[in-house]
């Protein structure tokens, strides 16, 4: 079984309208959704709502690995917006920057045919404006989220698999415009990764 764990019910909109033959295009917070080979959940924003949906997902079933997607912010100038992330490194970034980082930090591998790869910081306070711990994090990572490092650090406590791919929905360049259609590009993204993920025939 595939687990497909999504950050916010918008982002699964579209999987859900046709995987469930238009059914439904909502699921719930920390409500799993089997669908044949499948499994759904929607975690909510942040680490905290990452870690518990994420904890309770993996103690109750039992997928074979996860693929963890959704939206991110571009902290790099040369990742575009609608671009497919990879993520090849999660950091957690809720930490005092340090010139010798010792924030948690994981490597993870994209088996999927994803636009590019990069280093991913998930966040929940993030800094805005001129604000030094910009340059700070876009030194290190090219993209940031909310949840990434939390579902891969349980994923790894269980001893699951697990896979990150955002969808860039937004940069730090105010002169870009945020994706016009985000859960769209996941939906495509997903078709393709559950193509190769080799789940067995009901």
């Amino acid at each position: 079984m595939l687990g497909i764990v999504f950050t916010t019910p918008d982002d699964a909109t579209t999987f859900l309208q046709q995987h469930t033959a238009g059914r439904t295009d909502r699921l719930e917070e920390d409500t799993p959704l089997p669908l044949g080979n499948l499994l759904v959940v929607v975690t909510g924003p942040g680490k905290i709502k990452a870690t518990l949906a994420t904890e309770r997902l993996l103690q109750s079933h039992d997928p074979d690995t996860l693929i963890h997607t959704g939206r991110c912010t571009a902290l790099s100038a040369d990742v575009s917006v609608d671009t497919v992330v990879g993520a090849s490194f999660v950091l957690e970034g809720d930490r005092v920057e340090l010139d010798a980082p010792t924030y948690p930090r994981m490597p993870l591998s994209c088996p999927y045919d994803v636009e590019r790869e990069g280093t991913l910081v998930s966040q929940d306070h993030t800094p805005n404006g001129e604000d030094d711990s910009l340059n700070y994090w876009a030194r290190l990572a090219d993209v940031r989220d909310s949840t990434s490092y939390a579902v891969a650090y349980v994923a790894a406590q269980h001893g699951t698999p697990c896979h990150v791919a955002k969808v860039v929905y937004s940069s730090l360049n105010a002169e870009t415009s945020p994706a016009s259609a985000p859960s769209e590009t996941i939906a495509s993204f997903l078709s393709g990764a559950i193509d190769t993920a080799d789940l067995p025939t009901e």
